[in-house]
């Protein structure tokens, strides 16, 4: 994995260009949150519920519509297009002094970025290698896990020197740096003579998901990754300043956990032989994600501690990074006839309609039920979407196999 990070190439400067955007989108959160406080006050938790809302609607929306008129369009075009689109969402941000300026500006912002990362994430595996590709998903899942770690920090020293309102103008420029990245990368062309046409690409994607097996699988698998991810970052601060009694550093380090689990397996992975195929591994996820959540909810039950709900947070990021972490080599050998672009915006779509309905559910357990009983859910969503995804997903019957079974 290291030898593809330093290796010069298309790759290691679109993996800067994410990074750079990464950066810019956690700053623009931590920002918004702010922003939402200036303008109404103890309702701000209102308004960044209805602006994530906004955000996973679009997300939902958005992915399989864009892939789909972006198709014929040249990926570099589409990349840069959407990066400057989000920079000039940013910078109008700190001008809004309605809240519903909020709102339109968001939709704006995510719109663009449900352009961006399907479209994005469709390039690696036509510019890296079959060897590499593993170790580049890793690397991607990594400056995922990175941003959600290091831009509340980065965010906190530069409000040291600077107002609130001077994030978005430090957002705006990860978003330049990336669209200058992208734009000195010489990347394919457009997806090609044989893609179909726009209204066509739009559905493509969607429609392998509802008839190929290991995409109905990977549906499933969405499903066991959002509810455990919801409950971490929606439950968090209620379980360690409620019963804990911990403090905001507190918060900070159980989250800090459920990163460092995630990419202990982002970077285990590449080193992983998988001669079966990826899907042992995807599937060892959501057993995972049960396992921690049952033991999370016994052992809370008998004596809860930080040190319980830092491991349990751990393993969870672990088990989510085996399913996100190969999301993209069983789209990349799922392609066949409807093409990569599809594929991945079908996913984007899908995986963020998962989160759509786990996030608010995460809210009610994390209100109305007591914390066992919400790890034990939590556990036992992630157990019956494993399963389905198990029984979605055969293993494939090998030769010597069938002909012996014709010869019964």
């Amino acid at each position: 994995m290291l030898g593809l990070l330093l290796r010069p190439g298309a790759y290691r400067r679109l993996l800067a260009a994410q990074a750079a955007a990464l950066a810019g989108t956690g700053l623009a959160t931590v920002a918004l949150g702010l922003l939402a406080y200036r303008l109404a006050g103890d309702d701000a938790s209102r308004v960044m519920a209805t602006a994530l809302t906004i955000k996973m609607v679009a997300y939902v929306a958005g992915g399989p519509l864009l892939a789909g008129i972006t198709l014929r369009l040249p990926r570099r075009a589409v990349l840069v297009g959407s990066d400057a689109v989000r920079a000039a969402a940013v910078a109008l941000l700190p001008l809004a002094d309605q809240v519903w300026h909020v709102y339109a500006l968001v939709a704006l912002l995510q719109t663009a970025s449900a352009a961006f990362t399907p479209a994005f994430q469709a390039l690696i595996p036509e510019i890296v290698d079959d060897a590499d590709y593993t170790a580049a998903l890793a690397l991607s899942r990594l400056a995922y896990d990175l941003e959600a770690v290091g831009s509340p920090l980065l965010a906190a020293g530069l409000l040291l020197l600077v107002p609130f309102s001077a994030l978005f103008a430090f957002t705006g420029i990860g978003f330049a740096a990336s669209a200058l990245l992208v734009a000195g990368t010489r990347l394919p062309g457009t997806a090609g003579r044989g893609s179909p046409s726009r209204l066509a690409g739009a559905l493509s994607g969607v429609r392998a998901f509802a008839v190929r097996p290991p995409l109905r699988a990977l549906a499933a698998l969405n499903l066991a990754v959002a509810a455990p991810t919801a409950l971490v970052l929606v439950d968090t601060v209620v379980y360690v300043r409620g019963p804990l009694g911990g403090t905001d550093t507190g918060v900070a380090a159980s989250l800090a956990c459920f990163g460092a689990g995630s990419m202990a397996v982002a970077l285990a992975l590449p080193r992983v032989p998988m001669p079966s195929g990826v899907r042992p591994v995807m599937l060892a996820g959501p057993a995972l994600l049960a396992a921690a959540g049952g033991a999370l909810a016994a052992g809370w039950a008998i004596a809860p501690t930080a040190a319980l709900l830092a491991g349990a947070w751990a393993l969870l990021g672990a088990g989510c990074s085996l399913v996100a972490t190969l999301t993209g080599r069983l789209l990349r050998d799922s392609a066949a006839d409807c093409g990569l672009p599809p594929l991945f915006a079908a996913q984007f779509s899908l995986s963020h309609l998962c989160f759509l309905a786990a996030y608010p559910l995460a809210g009610w357990a994390g209100a109305a039920l007591p914390p066992e009983a919400a790890f034990a859910g939590s556990g036992l969503v992630a157990a019956l979407a494993g399963g389905a995804a198990a029984l979605l997903w055969r293993p494939p019957v090998r030769r010597r196999e069938t002909a012996a079974a014709a010869g019964r």
